[in-house]
């Protein structure tokens, strides 16, 4: 490894260490917050100085990459985040959205979507259906009641949703 490429290297632990640290300190923080906090710090000014434009990309993709997996390291422990709890959630909102009557869910959505002049923001809360990304189209599929996600494909934070069908 040449001098060039440790100096980066080193640069980009720095910002891997600074995730932990603004996350030890606010255990509520976002990946995208905490992308956001990282690349407004001077390490990443730092970084952004020595690195070419490929390189830059490269390194913010790893880092996407990388305060995603450290979330879920840290939530792993979580009961909320259980793949058994998960399961049986999902089993149960499905159970129960083949239970409900389809036309009263319907008659639902339709006022979700006047109150929203037909867009939802990630943060909203909706239930099932699927959301399209008006930014790169990706289509979020939502089968019980749940907070819509930033866009995994974009990270952008505009949805339409796609009508129910019976």
């Amino acid at each position: 490894m040449n001098d060039r490429s440790s100096a980066l290297l080193a640069l980009y632990q720095a910002l891997i260490d600074q995730v932990k640290a603004q996350f030890a300190e606010d255990k509520s923080l976002t990946a995208k917050s905490l992308f956001k906090m990282v690349t407004q710090g001077k390490d990443y000014v730092s970084l952004k100085e020595q690195a070419g434009e490929d390189e830059l990309a490269l390194v913010e993709q790893f880092l996407k990459r990388d305060i995603a997996s450290f979330l879920r390291e840290q939530n792993a422990d979580s009961l909320s985040y259980s793949p058994s709890v998960i399961t049986f959630e999902n089993t149960l909102w499905h159970w129960l959205s083949e239970i409900t009557d389809r036309s009263q869910v319907e008659w639902h959505e339709l006022t979700q979507d006047f109150k929203h002049h037909g867009y939802y923001q990630s943060g909203d809360i909706v239930n099932q259906g699927v959301m399209v990304c008006t930014n790169c189209g990706h289509e979020l599929s939502i089968e019980f009641p749940s907070v819509i996600p930033d866009c995994p494909e974009c990270d952008h934070d505009e949805y339409t949703r796609e009508a129910l069908t019976p």
